[in-house]
């Protein structure tokens, strides 16, 4: 019956929205709709999937990357969900509710870079360089689609789990425009990829994503860190105390793919509850309610409740959480991790692009 639904009623769709598409990155390739080009480095990292294959992570890597090169960064992004409207550049006082969440976590990690957060990227990036001490290079957070900016280098990620040359368009499938796109990208990273993946499988993705000559490919996975409390970053546990005790977790999360957070915790903890949110959740009183009477029915000497980070930037400026539950949420930090021995062969490509198109000569 779902199969007859998605060939009568979501196939005819999916035609016109990718017929749309098309024809919108048509008018980009012959010029009829203008590409901004600037003088300066930028980096795009998006995806094709809609939502769930770790941008948030691999920006903060590349930030990270940037910054050990002495490099200014500045940050784009849309700012999604967020309640203001226009250009709004960050400062250590901003909110998710101001910026958007994924905007806000960066900031809160990496508060002496430029952060901003405009429809129009092109206006933020004219905004940054205007400025004393201007940015030397943009990163465009969740910029693949957006073209009105031409990036000097396109990273795109997909998602181990939902391979984009077994997916559809949307909305029979979750692409946001045809996997062939996948060419305008130089590098492209699968993420969230187990750590032990075997070879035969990367060269299968390999095989059938079919990459150019031109274009590198990547497998990266996620290593998470220590548990903090997201009011009181100084109170930390361990994975290993929390086996070690049997603690008992109930993981509560407003993304897309929370699947790899519940295995990790499945496999180096064990028990766990979940309460599962749509994307980019806003939590009311009703859903902390919930939240707090679920908690206390989980009768353990430890236990927690365990959030992501990009809700833990919306829960921390939150004032609908209850006050009892405050010194038991935590969050766990993720780091990006190439497989292969590949990191040194990424961050290469990296600086040297950044080295070529840098725009003055400060830069070595």
């Amino acid at each position: 019956m779902k199969k007859f639904f998605k060939i009568v009623f979501l196939f005819p769709l999916t035609l016109l929205y990718g017929l749309v598409v098309r024809v919108r990155n048509k008018l980009f390739d012959f010029g009829i709709l203008p590409e901004k080009r600037f003088n300066v480095p930028i980096i795009s990292v998006g995806n094709i999937t809609v939502g769930g294959t770790g941008k948030t992570p691999h920006t903060e890597y590349l930030i990270s990357l940037l910054k050990d090169m002495n490099l200014r960064v500045g940050v784009i992004s849309r700012g999604y969900k967020r309640k203001s409207k226009g250009f709004v550049l960050a400062s250590r006082k901003s909110t998710a509710i101001e910026i958007g969440d994924e905007p806000f976590q960066i900031k809160k990690k990496f508060s002496d870079i430029s952060v901003a957060v405009d429809a129009k990227r092109e206006r933020a990036i004219q905004h940054l360089l205007a400025k004393q001490n201007s940015p030397q290079v943009f990163v465009l957070d969740d910029a693949f689609q957006y073209r009105y900016v031409q990036a000097g280098l396109s990273i795109l990620l997909i998602d181990y789990n939902r391979l984009i040359y077994n997916d559809s368009l949307l909305p029979m499938g979750r692409l946001r425009e045809p996997a062939n796109e996948r060419y305008r990208a130089d590098i492209l990273i699968v993420t969230k990829c187990p750590q032990n993946m075997r070879p035969i499988e990367m060269r299968i993705i390999d095989k059938n994503l079919n990459f150019a000559p031109t274009q590198q490919l990547f497998f990266s996975y996620f290593e998470y860190g220590t548990m903090y409390n997201i009011f009181d970053s100084t109170k930390r546990y361990s994975i290993e105390s929390l086996k070690k005790h049997q603690a008992q977790i109930l993981i509560v999360t407003g993304v897309a793919s929370p699947e790899p957070l519940y295995q990790y915790i499945s496999e180096k903890v064990g028990h766990y509850e979940t309460i599962r949110f749509s994307d980019h959740h806003s939590f009311t009183k009703e859903n902390w309610n919930r939240i707090a009477k679920k908690y206390a029915s989980i009768k353990c000497k430890k236990k927690l409740i365990l959030v992501t980070e990009k809700d833990a930037a919306r829960i921390y400026s939150d004032k609908n959480v209850p006050q009892i539950l405050k010194n038991d949420i935590y969050t766990i930090p993720l780091q990006v991790k190439f497989l292969c021995n590949s990191e040194e062969t990424f961050k290469n490509q990296i600086f040297k692009y950044v080295k070529t198109n840098k725009r003055d000569g400060r830069f070595s």
